[in-house]
Order: structure tokens, then sequence, then C-alpha cells
């Protein structure tokens, strides 16, 4: 008889990966492991697998290791979708959230819930987000929900 696979409780994997993107310093650590094991002798196409990467994303950090050190490891600034909303949008989302009750928009609720502010930003700013978009919203303008209070500045 085998011994037991050992299994991970309270976390999926892709859990587990959104927490190693989460923040740069880890970032830079996995790409370092991954220009590492290179060295070592290992083939682009293992580190690949091992990392579930593209053989093409590895070979690129390590022709960036090897042009610019470790600050090659980093992300370049600009990276990613642009906002549809720009900062003075998100200030005034915020702006209302923590100041203006619902009420004064024409709804019926004393308080503001995700659901409720998915309609007003897609409704004022024509926007078509997603209710799963609303509380990555939230956390990005730095409001946060507290039971029996409703939305709070963190």
């Amino acid at each position: 008889m085998g011994k037991p696979v050992l299994k991970i409780k309270g976390y999926a994997a892709e859990d587990i990966r959104s927490l190693l993107h989460s923040d740069p310093v880890l970032s830079v650590a996995t790409r370092l492991n991954m220009v590492y094991q290179v060295a070592t002798g290992l083939s682009s196409r293992q580190v690949a697998r091992i990392y579930g990467v593209s053989f093409k994303q590895v070979i690129n950090w390590v022709h960036r290791f090897e042009n610019e050190g470790i600050e090659g490891l980093y992300d370049l600034p600009g990276r990613g979708r642009r906002s549809i909303l720009s900062l003075s949008d998100l200030e005034d989302i915020r702006d209302v959230v923590l100041n203006c009750p619902p009420d004064e928009f024409g709804y019926s609720q004393k308080r503001w819930s995700g659901p409720l502010l998915l309609e007003w930003i897609n409704k004022k700013y024509n926007t078509q987000y997603r209710s799963s978009q609303i509380y990555k919203l939230l956390d990005r303008i730095g409001v946060e929900f507290k039971k029996q209070v409703g939305y709070v500045a963190k």
C-alpha cells in the first residue's frame, strides 16, 4: 500500500497561484527561481512545466535576467488593461459610497450594497461591470463593508 497523498486544506491551487501573483516580491522570487532552475541545467520546457507557464516566458525571463539582472524580473510599468474609470471617477465613487445614501439617487435602500452600487456605477458611467468586479473596485478605492454600518474607509 502506497503512502497517502498530501492534500492542502482550505486552499485551491488557483488560490495559491493568485497569492503568488499578488505580491511583486513573490513574483520576482518565482521568476528568479525559474532562472536558477535553467542555470542548474533544466530545459526551459521542463521549468515551464513545473511552474505552469509557457517555455517562451521562461526564455524571456532568462534573457531579461542576463541583460538587466534582477531588475529585469520586475513587471514593466503600464502593464495590464487600462481602467475604464478615470482617477477622478474613482474619487467621485468613493465620495458617494462614503457620504451619500442611495436614496439621494432615487433608490429605496438606506445603505449601499454591492449590487446596488454596481447598478448605479454602470448607469452613471455607462460601464458594463459585472457583479464580481464591484468588490475589486471597492477594494481599489479603499472602501470596505462593516456589518450594521455599511461601507467605510479602510
